[in-house]
């Protein structure tokens, strides 16, 4: 009796066609061998991992998963193998829109005509001695 025990991950699982349990040839089903020929279409996903309680979550990296559940199960492998994370979130790197850094200077403009918000120019009483003066 010949029994075949293969471990597969998730994501790498062969086309497997007809219902039936056997296996195709694994040289027709993972032209480079690791079973992930695929992976380049996946999209692409932004890892952000919370050290500590209390603290905000930090962008860690990107990877490539098929869903935001293999996404953070990859995530969980790759960037908190010591343990060093409580929580991951995941975002699919489409949704994430940034200001361009050539145009900061506009962007930023209009909270420097508003010197209120920085009162740098108040002349602080001796007796408030806990206060801090830039």
């Amino acid at each position: 009796m010949n029994i075949l025990i293969r471990k597969f991950y998730y994501g790498d699982i062969p086309e497997d066609s007809g219902g039936s349990n056997e296996l195709k040839d694994s040289s027709k089903a993972s032209p480079k061998g690791g079973g992930l020929e695929g992976a380049t279409d996946w999209p692409l996903w932004e890892i952000f991992i919370r050290s500590k309680q209390g603290l905000d979550h930090k962008h860690a990296g990107s990877l490539h998963a098929t869903d935001a559940q293999m996404a953070i199960e990859n995530a969980r492998d790759v960037y908190t193998r010591r343990m060093e994370g409580v929580s991951i979130w995941v975002v699919e790197s489409k949704y994430i829109h940034a200001s361009n850094p050539d145009e900061a200077a506009q962007l930023y403009e209009p909270a420097n005509d508003k010197i209120y918000r920085h009162p740098t120019f108040y002349d602080l009483p001796d007796e408030v001695g806990h206060m801090l003066q830039p």
